[in-house]
């Protein structure tokens, strides 16, 4: 069969138009497909609608955002289930920044929205609108680009938390860079230093350290500079009135987004207090250490006179004890009030309370407080009076009365002046058969508050005196009396 010539050329221009739409058919197909693509690839939730808000594409992490399956061609404005004002009121799909997008025909940035889940989780995110037009202008639909705000809102968070408890510290909390530049400085700091954040930020931390302690600052940054944390610095630091304070330092690295040391934060404690603590008790050691010697002199001296008159070893143990117990009931005076003193009422009390009968013992003078050293002999000559009382006189049950009197008297210097005055209706024994009651009363109570003791014997009892300065005796100056 002939074909008539140009008749093949006819026929192929007839086919020519329809190929060429069938390959940019193709084309297109094979561009929208890569596209769509890409953006399932994306990390972050995108989907596209059609000019009237009809959803026509959404990526995995859209859906992943949403916590649902949009469904293509029903769901309008928004992938989301519902959504939320970033104050907490509803917001209408047909009124979300992609509606009014499409609507208004222009992009929408700059408003957070919330989205809540199906399961009711609440996303805080940040919507990117934009109308998509054709190559005449005309709208064709828009694309929307979510930025979920979750983790940003809890850095936020976090980090104003931690501000608040920088803020709130008791302790200095400052940061500085590498050159030594204070860079924050919270109110614990402007309380510890007195400099207001105004005249700290900006200047060199070198302005806190004394001049003699300069070296102190290149050594620290040193080990900061590799990437050591300094923990419990104890030195010196110098506040705005140059006056000096010594704090405890902790110092920890600094470091930015790509892990480089840029600074170092410090914390700074005030330890003055503890300072002031740990030198009274270290003055209260030594205190004790000299108490401590003294009553085993004194112990020691109560067992050896005991020992030269002692009858027998029964009566030696049963006499160094009962001394004993009288200086450990003076002890127990002294520590209930922090060893400051005690005065003569109470005294003579915790003295006379193992013999009973104090109802028969008439006490009179003054609010005297007396200094430890004065508690601890007096109670010593207390026992050794009640003593001899308890085996010959008023304390053994024999009718009489036991009167003690002491007061201040004020002539050149202030003295203390007390008797113990003991009158039974028959003739008593010396005090103190033993003959250690006399030594105490006459020698060694007095001595060791620098004054003179003396006791006066008449057939119907005696009297102990002593005297001695005030000021070796009390501790504070009488202010009231007591009978």
């Amino acid at each position: 069969m002939e074909l008539e010539p140009g008749s093949l050329a006819s026929k192929d221009d007839s086919c020519r138009p329809a190929l060429a739409i069938g390959e940019l058919e193709r084309a297109l197909l094979r561009k929208d497909n890569l596209f769509h693509q890409v953006l399932e690839a994306l990390p972050v939730a995108i989907y596209t609608t059609d000019r009237s808000g009809k959803i026509t594409f959404y990526n995995r992490a859209a859906a992943e955002l949403a916590g649902r399956e949009p469904q293509i061609g029903v769901d309008e404005w928004c992938v989301t289930f519902r959504l939320f004002t970033p104050d907490g009121n509803p917001l209408p799909h047909e009124d979300c920044p992609m509606a009014v997008a499409l609507k208004e025909n222009r992009p929408i940035r700059n408003q957070e929205a919330i989205a809540q889940r199906p399961d009711g989780t609440l996303i805080p995110f940040l919507p990117f609108p934009t109308p998509l037009r054709d190559e005449t202008g005309e709208l064709i639909g828009a694309v929307n680009l979510l930025v979920d705000l979750s983790e940003r809102r809890q850095a936020e968070e976090v980090r104003q938390h931690l501000s608040a408890i920088v803020e709130s510290s008791f302790d200095a909390i400052v940061s500085k860079d590498l050159n030594g530049v204070i860079k924050s400085w919270n109110h614990g700091a402007e309380r510890l230093f007195r400099y207001p954040a105004s005249e700290a930020i900006g200047k060199p931390i070198t302005m806190l350290i004394p001049a003699d302690r300069q070296d102190e600052e290149v050594y620290l940054l040193d080990r900061i500079r590799n990437g050591e944390r300094v923990e419990s610095y104890e030195t010196v630091r110098r506040r705005k009135d140059g006056s000096l304070v010594p704090v405890s330092l902790t110092i920890s690295p600094v470091r930015d987004g790509a892990g480089r040391i840029v600074g170092a934060s410090k914390i700074a404690r005030d330890i003055s207090a503890a300072k002031e603590s740990e030198y009274r008790i270290r003055a209260l050691m030594r205190e004790v250490n000299h108490r401590v010697k003294n009553q085993y002199a004194v112990i020691l001296s109560m067992i050896r006179e005991t020992n030269k008159r002692s009858r027998n070893p029964d009566a030696f143990e049963r006499d160094v004890r009962e001394r004993i117990m009288a200086l450990s009931a003076s002890h127990d005076l002294l520590v209930s009030d922090d060893w400051r003193g005690a005065n003569v009422f109470e005294l003579l009390l915790a003295q006379l309370k193992p013999f009973g009968s104090e109802e028969r013992i008439s006490m009179s003078g003054p609010s005297v407080v007396l200094g430890p050293n004065a508690v601890q002999h007096l109670g010593i000559a207390f026992h050794e009076l009640a003593t001899n009382s308890a085996k010959y006189g008023v304390l053994a049950g024999v009718s009489g009365q036991i009167v003690v009197a002491w007061g201040i008297e004020t002539a050149e210097t202030k003295l203390f002046r007390l008797t113990w005055s003991e009158t039974v209706h028959s003739k008593i024994e010396k005090v103190a058969h033993s003959g250690f009651g006399t030594v105490v009363l006459t020698r060694v109570a007095p001595q060791a508050m620098g004054g003179t003791g003396w006791i006066q014997h008449h057939p119907n009892g005696l009297v102990w005196t002593l005297e001695a300065p005030a000021d070796l005796v009390e501790t504070f100056p009488a202010n009231s009396s007591v009978a």
